[in-house]
C-alpha cells in the first residue's frame, strides 16, 4: 500500500506541473474518444432497429444479440468467446468428466475447423481422427466462414445418431469422408499400466478428476509392482491432451516437484500476474520422469511438460506441442450465460512464453505413421528376417557354466527385450520413453 501511495503521490506531482502543457490536449483527446464510441453503439443501435424492422423474414432479436455479442468476442482471438446458457451448462458439464458428444478438441485456423486432439476411446478417437486434422464439411455443409461455435453446433446432435464429417489430412491427396456415431463422452482423465518396470500414466484430460485419477492410480501400480525399489521411472504421456483446468495443471506439476515455480500468469495490469510454486512432496521420490507430447499436447498440458522440462525433472520427448499459451478466464452473465474471455499469457518457469511456439521436445522422436497393407509383408517376411546362430548348429557345445536360474533369467530378459521390439511396432514415441528410462536404471546410484 505505500507502495503505491508513493506511485499516486508521485503522479500526481508530475501531473501538477505538466498541467499546463497538456491537460488541454488530453481533455479533448478523451472527449473525442468517448464521442467516436457513443456514435459507433449509435450506429449498431441503428442496424439493430433496421434488420428488426426491415429484414425479409422476422429474425429473433435476442438471437442477433447475441451473434453481435459472439462475434465482438470472436474478433479478439480464437480462445475468446460467448457461451449461452446451453453451452455454459455443457462447459460445466465437461469440466466433471461426462458430456455428450464426438470426443474432439477443435479450434479454428484459416477459416476451417482444425482438430487440436481426439480423445481417447472416445467416438472420434475410434474413428480415426487425427491431431491437425481439417474438418471442411459437417454432413455436406461447409463450415468455411462460420464461427467456431457455429461449426461445433453443426457437430452436435442426439446421441446414437450419425455424422459425416469430411477431412483434409496432412500427407493425404484427396479430401475423404469420416462416419462418427454420437456418443456420451465419459472421460477417464488417468489412465495407469505399467510396462515392463516402468509405470505408464496417460493423461487424456486436466478437469476435476485429473489429480484425484493420477494419485489412485499410480498408487495402485506402485503396490502392484511390490514398491518403490521395484519401478524404474514414470512415463507421463500427455500426447494428444487439449488441456484444460489450469488449477489441474499445477496440482499434476506439483505431484512430482518438491519445490520452485510451475508457472506464472502475466495479464493486461502488471499487478494482475499472478505466480504458482510447488509444494515439499514428489509423489515418485525422484524417479526418473519423461514426458511425452506431440502437436496435440496444447494449453494445461504445455504448463505441465514446460514445467518439469525448465526445473530438469523430467525428459520431453516427442514433437513440439500445441502452442496454447494464453489463459481464459469464464465470467458468468446475465441470463445464465457465460464470457470466455483470454485475461492472460502463461510462462514456464525459466520465463519463456510458448504462445504459437509450443514446448520443444529435449529429443524428437517422431511416430512413424503405419501403412495397414504393410502388416502382411511384415507377416511374410518375418521368416526370412530371422537369422541363424550358434545354438541352431548340429553338434554345438553346451554352455554348462550356468545355472539353471542363471539361464532362467537369461531366457527372461530376452523375452522383454522382444516385447519391446513388438511395442515399437504398435507405439514408437511410448518404446522411445520406457528405453530411456531402462537406460537410464542402468546407471549406478548418483550417475
Amino acid at each position: 500500500m505505500r507502495k503505491f501511495a508513493m506511485a499516486a503521490i508521485g503522479g500526481t506531482l508530475a501531473g501538477l506541473i505538466a498541467t499546463t502543457y497538456v491537460a488541454e490536449p488530453l481533455l479533448a483527446q478523451e472527449g473525442s474518444q468517448e464521442a467516436s464510441i457513443y456514435e459507433q453503439l449509435d450506429l449498431f443501435g441503428d442496424i439493430f432497429e433496421r434488420i428488426r424492422v426491415q429484414y425479409v423474414e422476422d429474425v429473433d432479436e435476442t438471437e442477433l444479440i447475441e451473434a453481435a455479442i459472439g462475434g465482438m468476442l470472436a474478433s479478439l482471438d480464437p480462445h475468446s468467446s460467448y457461451l449461452s446458457p446451453d453451452d455454459a451448462m455443457n462447459m460445466r458439464v465437461q469440466t466433471r468428466g461426462e458430456f455428450g458428444g464426438l470426443g474432439i478438441e477443435v479450434t479454428q485456423e484459416e477459416g476451417f475447423v482444425k482438430v487440436v486432439s481426439p480423445i481417447d476411446g472416445t467416438p472420434a478417437d475410434e474413428a480415426g481422427m487425427e491431431s491437425g486434422d481439417f474438418i471442411t464439411h459437417v454432413d455436406g455443409e461447409s463450415v468455411l466462414g462460420l464461427a467456431l461455435d457455429e461449426a461445433v453446433d453443426l457437430m452436435r446432435g442426439p446421441v446414437g445418431s450419425e455424422i459425416i464429417i469430411t477431412v483434409v489430412r496432412e500427407g493425404e491427396a484427396e479430401p475423404f469422408d469420416v462416419s462418427i456415431i454420437r456418443d456420451t463422452i465419459k472421460l477417464t482423465a488417468v489412465r495407469a499400466r505399467t510396462e515392463d518396470d516402468t509405470v505408464v500414466l496417460r493423461l487424456t484430460t486436466f478437469n476435476d478428476q485429473t489429480t484425484p485419477n493420477l494419485e489412485s492410480g499410480l498408487k495402485k501400480q506402485l503396490e502392484e509392482a511390490g514398491g518403490m525399489d521395484n519401478v524404474n521411472g514414470i512415463v507421463l504421456d500427455l500426447r494428444n491432451n487439449p488441456g484444460g483446468l489450469l488449477t489441474q495443471a499445477i496440482k499434476v506439476a506439483d505431484s512430482f516437484l518438491d519445490s520452485g515455480e510451475i508457472v506464472s500468469t502475466r495479464g493486461r495490469n502488471p499487478e494482475d500476474g499472478e505466480r504458482f510454486n510447488a509444494t515439499p512432496g514428489d509423489l515418485v521420490d525422484g524417479k526418473p520422469i519423461v514426458v511425452l507430447i506431440n502437436g496435440g499436447s496444447a494449453s494445461a498440458s504445455e504448463i505441465v511438460a514446460g514445467a518439469l522440462q525448465d526445473h530438469r525433472r523430467a525428459i520431453v520427448v516427442g514433437t513440439k506441442s500445441f502452442g496454447k499459451g494464453s489463459v481464459q478466464t469464464v465470467m458468468p452473465l446475465k441470463g445464465d450465460g457465460a464470457m470466455r474471455l483470454t485475461t492472460a499469457r502463461y510462462y514456464t518457469p525459466s520465463g519463456r512464453s510458448i504462445q504459437a511456439l509450443g514446448v520443444s521436445p529435449d529429443i524428437v522422436v517422431e511416430q512413424p505413421r503405419r501403412d495397414p497393407n504393410a502388416e502382411q509383408e511384415e507377416e511374410d517376411t518375418s521368416a526370412a528376417r530371422r537369422t541363424r546362430s550358434e545354438a541352431d548348429l548340429r553338434g554345438r557345445l553346451n554352455n554348462d557354466s550356468l545355472s539353471e536360474d542363471e539361464i532362467r533369467q537369461i531366457e527372461e530378459d530376452r523375452a522383454k527385450a522382444e516385447a519391446a521390439a513388438e511395442r515399437r511396432e504398435e507405439d514408437y514415441q511410448l518404446a522411445y520413453a520406457i528405453d530411456i528410462l531402462k537406460g537410464l536404471s542402468k546407471l549406478g546410484p548418483g550417475q
